[in-house]
């Protein structure tokens, strides 16, 4: 098995990516694409991007040598029941030559390999949205929250800047001077920090410029509340621990309290050294003391690993696993938040 070589797709809302590697770890090939979510963009549009990333990532690879591939993919479960969606990435499975078996897993169950090679264990994504969920044997068998942003999602980019908007308009309610971080919505609601002669107007006018547009686009604010908490803001701050709770709680629904098996924290919210990274990890380091906490690392080399896994006469796939997914790195500071929702 030598020559053996595996692929694997991370497709979000706003990005492809692909990649292609050999038992042994060594990186053939990347790609990348547009989003590929096919609940966000359409079945069609979403094979067209991961056809653009696979031949990319396949670009100096023999595809006869392409043995098994993974996707992992936010809306999985819907994708399986989707004839015709299905039906379009199959075809553009074998655009690129490949004529191997390939298979699609939750986003939720290829972040929580990108940081741990346990069978068992827990994934926390947040971004836009929020989820929790609980692994078991490689296979998603508890989910919390992933509600989606009028129902739940609690903690998560949406919340964040939902709640960024609430604390505003009750300092504008009260006749108060709205604080940095409000000054900051303010400025990216409106073009500008000013509050009207009449509170109300100032209101009214945040109200007009939520409202218009989509309601999930409030995550857009919540990078206005991860800066300000860095900066000891008291308002951000305060948000930033109440959205570690609501975090920490959605965990607390799937996981037995003295469990010992790892935790992986992924999302754009929760990697990088977030100050919301820092606020889950102490809150989960008090409730599962004994846990090993982990970042989410690459998506794309993580379903390559799950693929190879698989493979009949593959390497001891815990032995592998360091060879697909080096640790992630740990000291960025940017907030990244993928449009897409989080779903199993």
């Amino acid at each position: 098995m030598s020559d053996t070589v595996v692929v694997g797709l991370d497709v979000g809302g706003t990005s492809t990516r692909a990649t292609a590697l050999t038992l042994t770890g060594e990186r053939l090939g990347t790609g990348r694409a547009g989003g590929g979510n096919p609940t966000s963009h359409g079945a069609e549009r979403a094979a067209a991007e991961l056809s653009t990333a696979l031949r990319e990532a396949l670009r100096d690879v023999d595809p006869t040598r392409v043995r098994a591939g993974a996707i992992g993919l936010a809306g999985a479960g819907r994708l399986r029941a989707d004839p015709a969606g299905r039906a379009a990435f199959d075809r553009a499975w074998s655009d690129a030559g490949l004529h191997c078996p390939y298979t699609v897993h939750s986003d939720a169950l290829v972040g929580y390999a990108s940081g741990t090679a346990a069978a068992d264990g827990t994934i926390l994504i947040a971004g836009t949205g929020a989820i929790a969920a609980q692994v078991c044997r490689w296979r998603l068998d508890r989910v919390a929250d992933g509600h989606g942003w009028l129902l739940g999602d609690a903690g998560s980019g949406f919340w964040l800047g939902r709640e960024a908007v609430r604390r505003l308009l009750a300092d504008l309610d009260a006749a108060r001077t709205p604080g940095p971080l409000g000054r900051r919505v303010l400025a990216t609601l409106l073009g500008d920090d000013r509050v009207a002669d009449r509170p109300r107007e100032t209101v009214d006018a945040v109200v007009q410029a939520v409202t218009r547009r989509p309601a999930v686009e409030l995550a857009r604010l919540a990078p206005l509340v991860v800066v300000a908490a860095a900066e000891t803001e008291p308002v951000a701050g305060t948000l930033i621990e109440r959205a570690a709770g609501l975090l920490a709680d959605s965990v607390a629904r799937i996981r037995p309290a003295g469990a010992v098996d790892p935790v992986v924290l992924g999302g754009g919210l929760l990697t990088g050294g977030t100050p919301l990274a820092v606020a889950v990890t102490a809150e989960l380091a008090r409730r599962w003391p004994v846990a090993p906490l982990r970042p989410a690392g690459d998506g794309a080399s993580a379903a390559a690993w799950l693929a190879a896994r698989d493979l009949p006469g593959a390497t001891d796939p815990a032995a592998l696993h360091p060879l697909f997914v080096p640790d992630p790195p740990v000291d960025g500071k940017g907030v990244h938040l993928d449009s897409s929702q989080v779903h199993p």
